[in-house]
């Protein structure tokens, strides 16, 4: 069944008006009046919905059901500006993969400069790949999206999280394979963490310096050096086996 992120309060019926959301539903999935989807309201309240009205969009809210597809952590991906459509392909995997906030950041060695106007038209862009995710992937929650003018912004935000993990690729290079798996082993559910990883460049020695001296910790994602674009999914990915499969919350 089809799901959408729809603006609250919930109201039965529900009409939706957003101008998008309308032409996909009439134009592309050619909806009738008596079909269902499912409808996610703010904070993760799912209902499906049936069709009930087409000429005034109304929608019969049927049953509520079950908020179950979010991480038992909330995690922050925050990644240096990388080139190309490179955080495009981030942001959607991420997604997929249960992050809560996607953060940009210009990193020091990263290539692209991106001035205000391109990082707000970048960033709308984001949110529209992370709508389409979240909705194909059916999350509970809209994962939000922001992009970054300076690292200072990102420091002073290090205080918010539990736990910060930086992936290093010199740590990778030095044979560190356990730190990893030591802060995710002690991860209770509820709790906070940002990743943060660098761009094509890697992080300048100043950059792991500041991080440090914030609290976070240096990991290394095992024997192989990944791209910029693959360390986040490898992150997740590992967030994901420790808390939902093998159930260690």
């Amino acid at each position: 069944m089809q799901q959408y992120f729809v603006p609250g309060p919930v109201t039965n019926p529900y009409q939706v008006q957003e101008k998008d959301l309308l032409k996909h539903l009439f134009s592309v999935l050619r909806l009738q009046e008596g079909e269902q989807l499912i409808f996610v309201f703010d904070q993760g309240e799912k209902w499906q919905a049936r069709l009930i009205d087409r000429d005034a969009v109304l929608f019969e809210l049927e049953q509520s059901v079950p908020a179950d597809k979010e991480l038992p952590v909330q995690v922050t991906l925050a990644c240096a500006y990388p080139k190309g459509d490179k955080l495009e392909l981030v942001a959607q995997k991420a997604t997929e993969l249960g992050v809560h906030q996607i953060w940009g950041f210009p990193g020091q060695w990263s290539v692209v400069k991106w001035d205000a106007k391109k990082l707000a038209k970048r960033q709308e862009k984001l949110r529209k790949v992370v709508l389409g995710a979240a909705e194909q992937s059916k999350r509970d929650l809209l994962p939000q999206v922001e992009l970054l003018e300076s690292q200072a912004e990102l420091l002073a935000r290090f205080t918010d999280f539990d736990l910060v993990l930086v992936a290093y690729e010199e740590a990778a290079k030095a044979g560190e394979r356990s730190r990893l798996a030591q802060a995710l082993g002690q991860l209770v559910a509820g709790q906070r963490v940002l990743l943060l990883v660098g761009p094509e460049g890697g992080l300048s020695p100043q950059e792991i310096s500041s991080y440090e001296e914030r609290g976070a910790q240096l990991v290394g994602l095992g024997p192989r050096i990944l791209r910029a674009e693959t360390a986040p999914f490898y992150l997740l990915s590992a967030i994901s086996y420790q808390l939902e499969l093998l159930g260690n919350q």
